[in-house]
Parts: structure tokens; sequence; C-alpha cells
């Protein structure tokens, strides 16, 4: 079976381009679920209720987030509402869930887990110990396992990988919004990359307009940040899974770039 992870979907412009492109995406790679993280799409900062509907309406079966998944305070009551929204799984005692098994189109079920790193990150509890917790819990019948791993360093990152590797199909790291170029399979049969990328305007620096950027750097100042609009991109992963044993087949980076 495919997956389809799409990186970081940043404001509009994020948001235009998936919904320019996915069916297209989905019917060209036979793609049997689709996943992607959100937690950008609302302005930059954080998800709302109607764009999570948005997005789900479009075909995207698994929506998740990190650390700004709490920008929006209307997502709080809403998360009861929609289980395909998930939120880091490592939050110690949040609304939500950071993980759900579902029915993918091939009618296989898949279990896809939401982590959140803590370097240079806000508090949470340990990544690595609640992957455990949640991968103990799963029924054995569910061999495909999809992990967004949220965080800032590449190291920690990496780590996730390895430890999970031959636990999960796959890992693949958002959060920094540039794509690496390390996607492969580990040795156990995980699929990995670092950063999947941003879906979204990359004539910017990482989503938010230039100029306000720099004259932060000048500066030191605060300023306030606005989302980018040009440059439209859009960066996922494709993973091919055996749904009989959950190893990764084969794995490749997609990108579209937009006008």
């Amino acid at each position: 079976m495919n997956i389809l992870f799409i990186g970081d979907i940043f404001a509009s412009a994020g948001r235009r381009i998936v919904a320019d492109h996915l069916q297209d995406i989905v019917e060209t790679n036979r793609i049997d679920l689709t996943i992607a993280n959100a937690e950008n799409a609302a302005g930059g900062f954080g998800i709302t209720p109607s764009i999570s509907e948005e997005l789900l309406g479009m075909g995207i079966d698994v929506l998740t987030t990190g650390n700004h998944v709490w920008d929006k305070r209307e997502l709080y009551d809403y998360f009861a509402r929609q289980p395909r929204l998930l939120r880091p799984a490592n939050y110690p005692s949040a609304p939500g869930r950071g993980a759900i098994v579902l029915t993918a189109r091939n009618g296989v079920e898949c279990a896809v887990l939401n982590l959140q790193g803590r370097t240079f990150m806000p508090s949470t509890d340990c990544p690595f110990r609640k992957a455990d917790e949640i991968l103990n819990g799963l029924k054995s019948a569910v061999k495909v396992r999809f992990v967004d791993f949220h965080a800032e360093v590449t190291s920690e990152k990496i780590a996730m990988g390895w430890y999970l590797d031959g636990r999960v199909s796959a890992v693949v790291g958002t959060h920094t919004h540039v794509p690496t170029a390390d996607t492969r399979i580990l040795p156990g049969g995980t699929a990995y990359q670092t950063d999947c990328g941003m879906t979204g305007p990359y004539h910017s620096v990482i989503g938010v307009e230039t100029d306000i950027v720099i004259q932060r750097f000048l500066t030191g100042l605060p300023v306030r940040m606005e989302a980018a609009r040009h440059g439209p991109e859009l960066h996922a992963v494709i993973v091919d899974v055996d749904e009989s044993t959950g190893r990764a087949r084969a794995v490749r980076r997609h990108a579209i770039h937009g006008d």
C-alpha cells in the first residue's frame, strides 16, 4: 500500500497548492492513506476547526500537528468532535488524542502517531517512552504504523528513527520547514526522513515574509509575523509499505513547485 505524507501546510498558500494538486497525486500514485501536518495552516500559526474541515474535505485522512496546535483557542473543544485531527501524544494532559487507528482505502487498518521533541521545544513527556506506550497498546494485527515526529533538532529526529526502526513503517520529521535529503529505509524496514519540508510559500523565511524576519534579525526587536504568499511548493513523502509485515518497501520525496 502507498502512504502519502504532506509536510507542514503553511497558511493560505499551502492550503491552496494542496487543494490544486492533492487529487492528482492520490490518483497518479495510487495512494491508500493521506496524512498531512497542519499545525501552521491558519495564517502560519495554528489551525482552526473550519480549516481542519476544509483540509479533511480535500481528501486528507489524518491531520497531525505540533507545538503551534494550541495557538487557536477554539480548537480545544473541537478535538472531541474530530478524532482525525491529532495533537502530539506526549503532552501530559491536553485535549484531543495523539494517535489514531483507521482503515485505509484498501481496507487495511493503519495507526498514525503524532509525537513532539523536547529539545528547544515546550516541556512535554518523553516522546520515546510515549511511543513505546502507544505501540505496546496496538493490536498485533495493525502492522502499518506511521509516525510524524515534530521536533527541532536533527539529532533527536534521527535518534527517534533508529529507536523505532523495525517497529513502525515510517518516521518522518516535521517542524523545521526545510526538506532534508536523507530519505531512506533503515535496516529494520522503517522509512525515514529527518524533515519533510514545508508545503507553503518558499519565497519567505520558513513561511514568513522575508523583510519582517530580516528586520527582526537586524534590530532584535519584536515584530508581527505575517505569512508570505509567493513561491508555493508542496513537499511530501510517499511510502510503499508491505501491509502484511508493516515494513517499508520504498520511500521517495515528492515535490510540486507552484506558480
